[in-house]
């Protein structure tokens, strides 16, 4: 049985054979989000079947490739759609790709993701800069050996995202009139939307926002020794705060703020 460390020598060999080589930001792309991707220039974009190890998305509003190129200046390395430890993948799968974006020696990961707002003060649109988080997904992507070349044992998860990246990213949405507000996101494994009994206990434990995705990536990132900036769409408001969930007012939220979106990613990315 191969190692994670045999596989990540296997997978970055065949995307240095496709051009792929030095990244500096890896950027994951969550539901309805991946459009950013189409803006990376001199792009290079690699379909998840052709790339050895490499698992396949299924949830709708994710492409479903490996976009390299430059964005706002630098060298990314852009997953334009995600993994989920709901879609029955390992947590090692789930977060296989930050681990081939350290591998390629990236220096720093951007997370994004769509939400459910439990802080209600927060409105469906609202963009929300992750200052930490709540692993409430029953497990963690670290469980199992440990292979040292790739991080510590028990890493320190005092300092997941990165301050100087939250101080930048406020100042640019300062700079651009855009109301980003910041809080704790609340990560689930999914796939059944929360409950309202759910919501109020996030909200009591001190959750802004919940979803799916996100922890076991950065948890993985911080792993690796990669600096960290994440920033939700809060697509809906969260159970019991609103009529009804589903994943199609998801999509729609976020293509109604993805110009906002996408300039505070680019604007943020040019100064970091």
């Amino acid at each position: 049985m191969k190692t994670l460390s045999e596989k990540l020598q296997e997978t970055t060999d065949f995307l240095a054979e496709k051009g792929i080589k030095e990244v500096s930001f890896g950027l994951i792309l969550g539901s309805g989000l991946g459009e950013l991707a189409e803006e990376i220039e001199e792009a290079i974009a690699i379909s998840y079947e052709e790339i050895p190890n490499f698992p396949v998305s299924t949830v709708a509003g994710h492409a479903g490739q490996l976009v390299y190129g430059t964005l706002s200046g630098k060298k990314v390395l852009a997953l334009q759609g995600r993994f989920h430890y709901y879609e029955g993948y390992s947590m090692e799968t789930v977060t296989y790709p930050v681990r081939v974006m350290a591998a390629l020696n990236a220096h720093s990961v951007v997370v994004t993701n769509a939400s459910g707002g439990v802080n209600e003060s927060f409105e469906p649109g609202d963009l929300m800069l992750i200052t930490d988080h709540l692993n409430f997904t029953g497990t963690n992507p670290l469980i199992g050996a440990n292979e040292e070349n790739l991080g510590p044992r028990f890493p320190d998860m005092s300092q997941a995202y990165t301050m100087d990246y939250r101080e930048k990213a406020k100042e640019v949405a300062n700079e651009k009139g855009i109301h980003m507000k910041e809080g704790v996101y609340m990560g689930f494994s999914g796939p059944t939307y929360e409950t309202p009994a759910e919501i109020r206990m996030a909200r009591t434990l001190g959750a802004d926002a919940v979803g799916m995705s996100t922890v076991p990536e950065v948890i993985v990132a911080v792993h690796n020794g990669l600096k960290v900036l994440g920033i939700s769409c809060i697509t809906n408001l969260a159970a019991g705060m609103q009529a009804n969930l589903n994943h199609e007012e998801v999509v729609e939220t976020t293509q109604r703020v993805k110009a906002e979106f996408k300039s505070l990613i680019k604007e943020t990315l040019a100064v970091l």
